[in-house]
């Protein structure tokens, strides 16, 4: 392909030249005034010296055409599942293929977008189209065709906005007067303290719907709240406690509506962090000793602890005849602290008690059931326990996991972890436990029991149960068989895991979820979730992962250390899992609480109809009541100000090219102009000398 063109390149300035040539024309007016003959060579001459000074060139460019680029935007997000969009956007992507590859000046580009990760962005379509187009000039852009259904979250306010001259046609999947219902999270609480409740505001959205009242049914970790039956559109307040520490998955959903396209938005899940304000602990001690002040500071080097401590200053059978009166500042309230508000506490610890001191039995008792309710009792015990006097021969004994033989060791050992202890979170990765011997300092008194229930997860003297777990009812009892914990605390050969062991234990009595023996754990991150089985067992049962469409799918879990087994598994789907083995259920969201995606879902035209008609583009559907795709026609057209009728669509012929080379031909210089140029004045002057 090559163009022949006409250019200049004055010697002198053009003002110059026009002065010239002004000069000239008036010097040949004159002389064809006065009647001289040869004005004709004159002005021949004139022009042909102008010429030369304007040096003109004939030049020929040599050019190679261009390809009209065409994009092609897929939308392969999540909205473009629900019914037949998928196939209807598959079919619509061959057709455009087909028609597209029949135009030999038209280079294709498909680009195919999905949710971004987080699945909180929405469909962005306008920034894959920018990328997919960011190497090629605006005048080689011939036109965009959007496959999508309609709800896009990036579309330019302006025309001018997307960088090219071409029109944007959008054809939309699905069908026209779609039905959805969902809930829509207005707001949702991330934190809340346990015990407490925290607000959940929520609306029932009825695309298409009659506005009938729709029940809200609402789960906090699978179990079931109070029900809630709101016209749609109107704001739900759904008051939660918070159960326990660490997430708290609560779950919204409404039923289906007839003929409704996807249910995929009808769950709403929140997760709600809990946190504990301030943990209540009742510490009795029975009597002085070298450890109550180590236990004492322990609980106050915590500044969520409010500690309530009592300690008996003489027995009832000790012989004294200082009167009670004298030996405490406060009477010993007995009746408020076991009676009336023994529910406020939320662990009770007694170190070195017997139960021959001030309780009466129906004291015991009390303790019994509140654990038996859900509380938590610790007893760390002395030498008392292995005689009559001690806890286990009180009423208290029904909670209490290992029964005294009567044998008391006194003699140097040191703690270990037993062989469950290894793989229970509260001993788990005890800083010093792994080596042989344990990097501990020594303890000097054991109380010998047989374990009737619970777990052993320390051993001591003669690889004796020196530390037993025990699930009671609803409630937990943790028994230290050894009154010489303080040892630790003191750092007597070294000491030991004090501090990290009573907190671990202290947590794992008040049912903090980190802690369980026997549990199953699901974290998202993005679309990948970690599943974690926590189990005192030799091995862990595969986990049923069940998505929010309903599909499942079984994970295999792998030892990652003892007691936890662990898998990665990557979410096809946003929202709500649930994952199931031994008969534990973890919950997780995948997603976003509230994905953008899924807060409208009905497909549209509305949305790109303004910048399709601002560009001479067209939005139309390729299905109005059945699921067959009808295609338009597809044309190449030279600029216009529309791209569009009722039957066909086009795209812009842009004629680019690129120049590969230049030739150029002067007419002003060289022998033949020299020539011309001479000839003309020659003539002139042979023509005035024959007037002469």
């Amino acid at each position: 392909m090559s163009d022949l063109n006409l250019t200049f390149a004055p010697l002198l300035p053009w003002s110059l030249l026009a002065a010239f040539a002004l000069l000239g024309v008036a010097a040949l007016a004159l002389g064809a005034m006065a009647g001289q003959r040869g004005t004709a060579l004159r002005a021949l001459a004139l022009a042909l010296v102008l010429a030369a000074l304007t040096d003109p060139s004939l030049v020929t460019e040599k050019r190679d055409p261009q390809k009209t680029v065409v994009a092609v935007v897929i939308d392969k997000s999540e909205s473009q599942n629900f019914g037949a969009r998928a196939a209807q956007t598959e079919e619509a992507h061959k057709a455009l293929d087909a028609a597209l590859a029949k135009f030999g000046d038209v280079e294709t580009r498909f680009v195919t977008v999905t949710n971004d990760a987080s699945g909180n962005d929405g469909t962005k379509l306008f920034g894959a189209l920018e990328q997919a187009l960011k190497d090629v000039p605006p005048e080689r852009v011939g036109g965009a065709l959007l496959v999508t259904d309609g709800v896009v979250h990036d579309i330019p306010t302006k025309a001018e906005a997307l960088g090219f001259r071409a029109p944007i046609h959008a054809l939309i999947t699905g069908k026209e007067k779609e039905r959805d219902r969902r809930i829509e999270l207005v707001e949702a609480p991330r934190f809340g303290i346990v015990g407490k409740e925290q607000t959940i505001r929520a609306r029932v959205v009825d695309t298409g719907g009659d506005n009938a009242r729709a029940p809200i049914t609402v789960r906090r970790d699978g179990e079931s709240l109070p029900t809630y039956s709101p016209v749609p559109g109107d704001i739900v307040n759904i008051p939660v406690k918070i159960a326990h520490g660490g997430a708290n998955i609560v779950e919204l959903e409404v039923p289906p509506a007839p003929g409704e396209l996807t249910l995929a938005d009808n769950k709403a899940v929140v997760s709600i962090e809990g946190v504990r304000d301030r943990v209540k602990v009742l510490l009795v001690s029975g009597e002085p000793h070298p450890g109550e002040r180590s236990w004492r500071n322990l609980l106050r080097a915590d500044a969520n602890v409010e500690l309530v401590h009592f300690t008996i200053l003489r027995p009832p059978e000790k012989l004294d005849v200082t009167p009670s009166s004298e030996l405490s500042l406060i009477a010993f309230p007995t009746a408020d602290l076991f009676g009336r508000k023994i529910n406020e506490f939320d662990l009770i610890i007694f170190d070195r008690y017997s139960s021959q001191t001030l309780l009466p039995s129906v004291y015991f008792e009390n303790i019994a059931h509140y654990v038996e309710n859900g509380g938590a009792f610790l007893a760390a015990v002395g030498p008392d326990y292995a005689t009559l006097r001690g806890l286990y021969y009180s009423p208290v004994s029904t909670i209490l996991p290992a029964r005294p033989d009567g044998s008391l060791f006194e003699e140097a050992f040191k703690a270990h972890i037993s062989k469950d202890g290894e793989k229970h979170p509260v001993t788990r990765g005890l800083p010093g436990g792994r080596s042989e011997p344990p990097q501990w300092g020594e303890w000097f008194r054991q109380i010998d029991a047989d374990v009737l229930k619970g777990t052993p997860i320390l051993s001591g003297a003669r690889d004796k149960p020196l530390l037993v777990l025990s699930h009671e009812g609803k409630g937990r009892v943790a028994l230290l068989l050894s009154d010489q914990i303080w040892l630790w605390a003191r750092g007597y050969e070294g000491g030991g895991p004090n501090a990290d062991l009573m907190r671990r234990l202290a947590h794992w009595l008040m049912k903090e979820p980190d802690l369980e023996e026997e549990a199953l754990r699901a974290e998202a991150r993005g679309r990948e979730v970690t599943v974690e089985r926590q189990t005192l067992k030799d091995a862990a049962a595969p986990v049923t992962a069940t998505g929010p469409s309903g599909a499942q799918e079984v994970i295999t879990l792998k030892q990652s250390e003892p007691g936890l087994w662990r898998a990665r598994f990557d979410a096809r789907e946003m929202g709500l899992w649930r994952f199931e083995s031994d008969g534990l259920t973890a919950l997780v969201n995948v997603g976003p609480a509230n994905p953008r995606e899924f807060r409208e879902v009905a497909s549209t035209t509305e949305k790109l109809a303004p910048l399709a008609e601002a560009t001479g583009g067209t939005v139309r559907r390729l299905s109005k009541t059945s699921d067959d795709v009808t295609m338009p026609r597809l044309v190449e057209m030279r600029d216009a100000s529309r791209y569009g009728g009722s039957d066909w669509i086009g795209v812009r012929q842009t004629g680019a090219s690129t120049l590969v080379g230049v030739e150029v031909a002067p007419l002003g210089l060289g022998l033949w102009a020299m020539l011309g140029l001479l000839g003309v004045v020659v003539a002139a002057w042979a023509w005035e000398g024959k007037r002469g």
